[in-house]
């Protein structure tokens, strides 16, 4: 067992003699259950319907305070740790940052996002110059990273759900939405909104729980001087809002939440 600071990595999936639940006396517990769940679930061999009453009822750690929680970490990207073929990675870009907005959107555990470098075989180490001294990553227009880094929290997608779950923070669930199948819907509170489609289009009005206004979807783009630089959505009086979520868009994903309002 590898402690590092107050959390605790046990690689455990479940059936072993040892449990996660042994060590939440002593620190928060690395969930490795999360990220093979999550990735079977974002990879289509599950449906995103089940995923109302995702936490204990999935068989992880009963209290989320205990849990350190994550869709993939430095071991188990390289199917080097618990999961296996389940893990989403950066190499799978649009069911990953499904995967790390759904993360982000729930109040279940204590979320980290994944931050590496490019790798085509799993012992392979960081990028390297000539003489074998690291090469620092290339910051790209788009905030992005190049030069042989993925640099995942510099994603649009993933930095800018952690703005969301500061913005919804001391919230649960409420009108939890599903289609029987590959779409699902909630609020978070009167804080946030966030639609998910693994299949089929979303066409139709929700209930955000937000107040009325202009919001900006955070996941098409940013709020930028007051404007929306990707897609926004019309909240009425009564906190309904139209939903436009297509199965071919790049992302899957639509996010809203108090803090990106349009002025």
């Amino acid at each position: 067992m590898l402690i590092y600071s107050s959390n605790l990595s046990l690689n455990y999936v479940g059936g072993e003699a040892i449990s996660s639940s042994d060590y939440t006396s002593l620190g928060t517990v690395t969930e490795f259950k999360y990220g093979a769940e999550i990735g079977r679930v974002f990879r289509r061999n599950d449906k995103l319907h089940w995923l109302n009453n995702w936490g204990p009822g999935w068989g992880f750690l009963p209290n989320s305070q205990d849990a350190l929680v994550f869709v993939d970490n430095h071991d188990n990207q390289r199917g080097h740790g618990a999961g296996g073929s389940n893990i989403l990675t950066y190499k799978q870009p649009k069911e990953y940052k499904m995967a790390i907005a759904f993360m982000l959107a729930h109040p279940y555990g204590s979320p980290r996002v994944m931050s590496s470098f490019a790798f085509t075989n799993s012992d392979q180490g960081p990028p390297a110059d000539g003489n074998a001294y690291i090469v620092s990553p290339k910051i790209n227009n788009d905030d992005t990273c190049s030069n042989g880094w993925v640099c995942e929290h510099r994603w649009r997608q993933i930095y800018n759900m952690v703005g969301f779950r500061n913005a919804v923070k001391g919230t649960s669930i409420n009108d939890w939405w599903s289609d029987g199948n590959q779409q699902i819907a909630f609020c978070r509170g009167r804080k946030g909104f966030i639609a998910f489609t693994n299949g089929g289009n979303i066409q139709r009005d929700f209930q955000t729980c937000l107040p009325p206004g202009i919001y900006c979807d955070v996941i098409s783009g940013n709020l930028i001087g007051g404007k929306c630089s990707g897609k926004s959505v019309t909240v009425g009086n009564n906190g309904v809002g139209f939903i436009s979520l297509n199965e071919n868009e790049y992302d899957g994903v639509l996010a809203i939440h108090v803090n990106a309002k349009k002025l």
